[in-house]
């Protein structure tokens, strides 16, 4: 038996200044490292050869689609421990991921390692990525006809995929736990009924979903509330999915699924607006774009209920993480909640409520992660092993990050007061939210 896994290590322990908190099983079945420590499983060297040839999270993250690397014990610890190194070697958010890192060593070191990591990973030219990688996107970033592709490449990979992950509510976003243990399907409904209640929501009004998914937000809508709602979508399976469990509910005369950007919709005004896990996908150079089309889309006194991930703020240029560029969310971004208030209301809005949800998104994700593991087999014959495997590292690194604090997702309420200064809301946020005059 070789020493593969051992000189892997004590590379990692010169390049980062600290030893991996992983043990590490190689190819040849060597194993260094903590003893009771989730093992990090490298199948192939020719995982070493991608990270040497681009060394950041795509390197490390083309060598885990391909199956060359793997964990065995708790993904979430694994995860847990790697951003804990990345604490321990001082990564701030503006500062070199631990993997670039390796090509950002002093000179003294430079040598050494490249000529260590060419010997374990063999020679040759960069292998070549797996298919699960986001295509090129053609056009300009955040143009209609590059935000149709984004959306497709994450949306469009099998409706039967996404409800095995999913569950029976078919909501992509973050739910609301009345308890820890509450079911899955149960939080969602509770999370669709607090957006409706925020957005005060009575019968005969009519309300724009902007990014409806597969329908629940509307179909929920207008079965309890009694509103007209025009749902609108980028994605075609989304849309097939949603008119059809439409028509099954026999609401098809009060909802209209639409395969249309949020910047065609020109039938407005709406009394409502709900935008709920889609945000993230409009970019910070059409953010005010975005903000400025769904006030003038409203009537004066309507409400915007915006339901979005954010992250910290970073001194210096923001940079999107490259693995989730790659794999997950092409050209999607995050902002400070902050950032996102502050546009809402340079576009007309009154900010009047901002609720932070985070632990409940963490739950949400392992909900999600649980579904696809037990039912692995399924899921990688619905879509394939490699994109089986990306969503189950995104979704338990997502998990991590919320549970860390170093994400967050927030619902903000916002209107489009009037001249008048009335904003149509009750005195007391117990009265908006429970009051049972805003139930149908």
């Amino acid at each position: 038996m070789g020493d593969a896994a051992g000189r892997i290590a004590a590379l990692l322990t010169q390049a980062l200044d600290v030893p991996p908190p992983l043990r590490i099983r190689a190819w040849d079945g060597s194993e260094a490292g903590p003893p009771d420590a989730p093992a990090l499983v490298i199948r192939d060297r020719r995982a070493l050869r991608r990270v040497l040839w681009r060394p950041d999270e795509v390197g490390l993250a083309r060598g885990w689609v391909a199956g060359e690397i793997d964990v065995e014990g708790d993904l979430y610890e694994v995860m847990a421990r790697f951003t804990r190194l990345g604490d321990q070697v001082d990564m701030t958010a503006k500062a070199p991921s631990a993997l670039r890192r390796l090509s950002r060593l002093r000179d003294r070191h430079v040598r050494r390692v490249v000529r260590e990591a060419v010997s374990l990973s063999g020679l040759g030219p960069p292998p070549k990525p797996p298919r699960e990688e986001a295509r090129s996107l053609r056009g300009g970033v955040h143009s209609m006809r590059r935000d149709r592709q984004a959306i497709s490449h994450h949306y469009d990979v099998g409706n039967a995929f996404y409800g095995m992950v999913l569950g029976e509510s078919m909501v992509y976003s973050c739910a609301y736990f009345a308890a820890p243990h509450a079911p899955l399907a149960e939080a969602q409904r509770d999370k669709l009924d607090l957006v409706c209640r925020k957005l005060g929501l009575r019968a005969g009004q009519r309300l724009l979903d902007v990014g409806c998914g597969w329908g629940s937000m509307a179909l929920h809508a207008a079965r309890t509330y009694g509103v007209e709602v025009v749902g609108v979508t980028l994605s075609g399976e989304q849309a097939t999915y949603a008119r059809k469990r439409v028509a099954e509910a026999g609401l098809a005369d009060r909802v209209d699924i639409r395969l249309q950007d949020y910047r065609q919709v020109k039938d407005g005004p709406f009394d409502a607006i709900s935008s709920v896990g889609m945000a993230e996908h409009v970019g910070s150079a059409e953010y005010r774009t975005y903000a400025h089309e769904l006030h003038g889309l409203l009537r004066p006194g309507g409400r915007l209920l915006n339901h979005q991930i954010s992250r910290r703020p970073v001194e210096g240029p923001y940079e999107v993480d490259p693995f989730i560029a790659a794999y997950v969310f092409p050209d999607g971004e995050l902002s400070p909640v902050g950032t996102t208030v502050s546009i809402l209301e340079d576009a007309g809005f009154e900010v009047r409520d901002v609720q932070s949800i985070r632990e409940h998104y963490a739950l949400t994700l392992r909900h999600w992660v649980g579904n696809l593991e037990r039912n692995w087999d399924r899921a990688v014959r619905l879509t394939s092993p490699g994109r089986a495997r990306v969503w189950r590292l995104y979704m338990a690194a997502s998990a991590i990050a919320f549970e860390q604090n170093r994400i967050g997702v927030n619902q903000v309420l916002a209107v489009r007061t009037p001249a008048s200064g009335e904003s149509g809301l009750p005195l007391t946020r117990e009265d908006w939210l429970f009051g049972d005059t805003l139930q149908k």
